[in-house]
């Protein structure tokens, strides 16, 4: 499996973006995807995930992008998107896509290692 992540650039504080994360060789019946990032001088760490199983799907989100970062995923299970509002400075990263097939307990979420399958991530810049 190949994790392809695109969509990152450079926009000014207060705008848009949207990320893509596909996933190219599989698709994951039940799985879960998930965003990372990681700033300038700082360690990687998480951002938000979409898990599903059946017909059940559930999203987490790390407490500074609630509210204006969502995720989802497209009806082929193949692809995540990570749609992120009101840009502010501080979110300049490279953000990182990860996968696995699952669905991963809400503990592990945040769990790097419990992540089969990385992306090689997508520069965002938000200029101030």
């Amino acid at each position: 499996v190949q994790l392809q992540a695109s969509g990152g650039g450079l926009v000014q504080a207060g705008g848009s973006l949207r990320l893509s994360c596909a996933a190219s060789g599989r698709s994951f019946s039940d799985g879960t995807m998930a965003w990372f990032r990681q700033g300038p001088g700082k360690e990687r760490e998480f951002v938000a995930s979409i898990r599903w199983s059946g017909g059940n799907t559930n999203t987490a989100y790390a407490d500074s992008v609630k509210g204006r970062f969502t995720i989802s995923r497209n009806a082929a299970k193949t692809t995540a998107f990570l749609q992120m509002n009101s840009l502010k400075p501080e979110n300049t990263a490279v953000y990182f896509c990860a996968a696995r097939g699952g669905y991963l307990i809400s503990s592990r979420l945040r769990v790097e290692s419990d992540y089969n399958y990385w992306g090689q991530g997508t520069l965002v810049t938000v200029s101030s």
